[in-house]
């Protein structure tokens, strides 16, 4: 029997009211998320790509419930965090954590680097204050820096340095499962590295899943299990890392990776150029929403919408025609 998922999303949607006139009204609904599902297996990484405004982090947010969802359901160890009351909800934050992009932002101005780690011991009332300090300390060293760091001030480290002490207090009370969040897209490309190696280091001692949110493709296949590729709000693609850099299957997928820069002025990549903008999240595409900026689209791809087909336990795509496609791509 297989085990059962760490995190299992089923069908997660995320609308935002867009409000307008004198009063202010409900006037539409920007589409962030639509009909979402994956799953992540304990001590996986699940990279999260597509373009900006996608609608990644509002995943990665919703699964938090730094969102409410509009409907769906997250299920973490079998338990659905979208129906969990505030009292159960502060408890599972000891388990799931996120790191956020700017690591300037997301750290207390004010508070020394200390106290801003020592603060989820606080509100899970975990230790006394000698022990909390001696774990800030701790923890300090397991990312990296000096345990002295703890008596300095966030705007006294550089930002690599800020995103080490970001992903301390994201692993001082040791969860399960971790939501990145663009966590090194703000970084410079000799610091993006670093941090990832850290990741891949504290996620093999302490058998960490991660969900890596990024619009990277070539840092997403280096820390990457999988790969669930996002277009408009709906995923129209997952496949192992491996897999689906050597042979995407969704129009999309392909164009995506047709534009990662390759290291070798002797190999020339057939670029694939996406045709327009993309839609606006308030009016979505009737049918497959990829079908505007498609040159494989049909009449079919504009008045009916894909399902996700399960091909095997760790690849799903969502295209009428991705058989036919591979077929002349081969040929």
């Amino acid at each position: 029997m297989s085990e059962q998922p760490l995190l299992s999303v089923v069908n997660l949607t995320k609308h935002f009211p867009v409000r307008g006139g004198l009063f202010l009204r409900t006037v539409g609904h920007v589409h962030a998320v639509d009909d979402v599902s994956f799953e992540v297996r304990r001590g996986e990484t699940l990279g999260l790509v597509g373009e900006s405004g996608c609608g990644k982090s509002t995943v990665g947010k919703a699964l938090l419930r730094l969102y409410e969802a509009t409907a769906g359901a997250v299920f973490f160890e079998g338990e659905d965090i979208t129906q969990m009351n505030r009292k159960r909800l502060r408890a599972l934050r000891k388990d799931i954590q996120i790191i956020f992009q700017d690591p300037f932002e997301s750290l207390n101005a004010r508070h020394t680097v200390g106290k801003i780690l020592a603060e989820p011991f606080v509100i899970h009332k975990v230790g006394t204050p000698n022990e909390r300090q001696h774990r800030v300390e701790q923890l300090l060293e397991r990312v990296g820096l000096d345990a002295s760091a703890s008596n300095r001030f966030p705007h006294e480290f550089s930002g690599g340095q800020r995103q080490r002490i970001g992903i301390a207090r994201a692993i001082a009370l040791e969860p399960k499962l971790i939501v990145c969040d663009e966590a090194v897209s703000a970084l410079d490309v000799s610091v993006q590295s670093q941090v990832i190696n850290l990741l891949l280091d504290l996620q093999r001692e302490m058998n960490l899943a991660l969900i890596f949110i990024a619009h990277d493709l070539a840092v997403v296949k280096h820390i990457s299990d999988r790969i669930a590729v996002m277009y408009l709000g709906e995923i129209v693609e997952t496949e192992t890392a491996q897999e689906i850099y050597a042979a995407p299957k969704h129009p999309y997928t392909q164009a995506l990776l047709s534009a990662i820069p390759i290291p070798d002025p002797t190999i020339r990549r057939q670029r694939q150029i996406l045709s327009g903008d993309v839609p606006s999240p308030i009016t979505p595409p009737s049918g497959c929403r990829f079908h505007t900026r498609c040159s494989h689209a049909t009449a079919t791809c504009r008045n009916r919408k894909p399902t996700r087909e399960q091909i095997d336990a760790n690849t799903s795509i969502a295209c009428h025609h991705w058989e036919q496609i591979q077929a002349e791509q081969a040929a």
